[in-house]
């Protein structure tokens, strides 16, 4: 069988190009006779690897000299109490901006260390929607403002931000970094899973402010805090290597088709694509989210009923077209539409979503 066009939500699609060269150096890495899994995380060879992603990261992002970029594990979940442990002082609060599942979760174990705050909310309309900046209700004494730029499960995207004077901005940004261009100097830290846009699960990138790291708290367990992977340069332990390189060889792809710059067309000429076949269909494939509030990563569509969905699921994975079906949570139908998936997917997606409606 054929490579289809996976629509998962993460893990997703790879670059195949990423995915090629990761082959070919499976088993004799650069001539060292030995494959990446297996050449020690010591070794001049690692270090090139780990030097060559975090100054691509630099190079794709334009991130300042004044961050520390690491390399993690624990996946971004972990960071929700980690980030939460380090930065709110004894006796402080930070506040949370809560826009689905993983805001919640992100606020409910800071709630376990420490003590979070709502700032701003849409679950009273099941997170259709996202709060405006200026709605926010910013307490003056908040350690840190957490915002989650993308939600996977209901299909909103934050794809700008507010400058927040005399504020620290913390963002998870696991499923939409690298989609478009951001201004890395908005935020006292971003951290992201690499399971969306940068690489296989297994690492999580920081990127992480100096001014911010400095406020982190001391007498904190040794791998829980930032100061201890900044230090050493996310090699105080064994790393991820394996997902490091994959995230590498992601980052080359990104640079050799034009970076975010030529990532962020694509991305919006999908969206634009697959929002018109909805929004064009008399109602008959119905988004869920408010329409200035959609996301490029992850679409979510509703049909008229369960049963109909799931048939465009089977009938559309049988086209080659896997991985559509909603979360568990919502139900549906979700199209997750990461930097890997080229615009000839949504192409073949739409043709199938008209072919469906007239044959149903």
């Amino acid at each position: 069988m054929g490579r289809i066009y996976n629509f998962n939500p993460g893990p997703s699609t790879l670059p195949l190009a990423a995915l090629e060269k990761a082959q070919a150096e499976f088993t004799d890495y650069k001539g060292s006779g030995m494959s990446v899994l297996e050449i020690s995380h010591r070794s001049k060879d690692f270090e090139a690897i780990l030097a060559d992603t975090q100054n691509l990261l630099k190079e794709m992002l334009g991130i300042p000299d004044n961050y520390s970029i690491l390399f993690l594990g624990g996946g971004a979940s972990l960071q929700f109490a980690m980030l939460a442990m380090n930065f709110i002082p004894a006796g402080g609060s930070a506040d949370y901006v809560v826009t689905g599942e993983w805001a919640k979760r992100a606020l409910k174990e800071a709630n376990i260390v420490a003590k979070g705050r709502v700032a701003a909310s849409s679950e009273e309309r099941n997170f259709s929607y996202l709060p405006r900046a200026e709605s926010w209700d910013l307490d003056p004494a908040a350690a840190f403002v957490h915002v989650t730029s993308n939600n996977t499960i209901f299909g909103t995207q934050y794809r700008t931000f507010p400058a927040l004077k005399d504020k620290f901005l913390i963002c998870d940004m696991s499923s939409d970094i690298l989609s478009h261009r951001i201004d890395v100097s908005q935020f006292a830290m971003i951290y992201a899973g690499a399971q969306k846009n940068l690489g296989p699960a297994g690492v999580t990138l920081v990127i992480l402010r100096n001014d911010l790291a400095a406020t982190a708290r001391e007498g904190l367990p040794t791998m829980l805090s930032y100061a201890t992977h900044i230090k050493n340069n996310s090699l105080y332990n064994t790393p991820p290597c394996f997902p490091i390189y994959i995230m590498q060889l992601t980052l080359q792809w990104v640079k050799e088709i034009g970076g975010l710059a030529a990532i962020e067309k694509i991305n919006r000429d999908k969206a634009e694509l697959l929002y018109s076949t909805i929004d064009e269909s008399g109602g008959y494939y119905r988004g869920t989210v408010e329409p200035e509030s959609r996301s490029w990563m992850n679409v979510t569509i509703r049909m008229v009923s369960e049963e109909l969905e799931a048939a465009f699921i089977a009938e559309a994975k049988a086209q080659g077209l896997g991985g559509l079906k909603g979360h568990r949570s919502v139900g549906g139908i979700r199209v997750s539409m990461y930097n890997a998936m080229p615009l000839a997917g949504i192409e073949k997606l739409t043709a199938f979503m008209k072919a469906f409606k007239a044959s149903h």
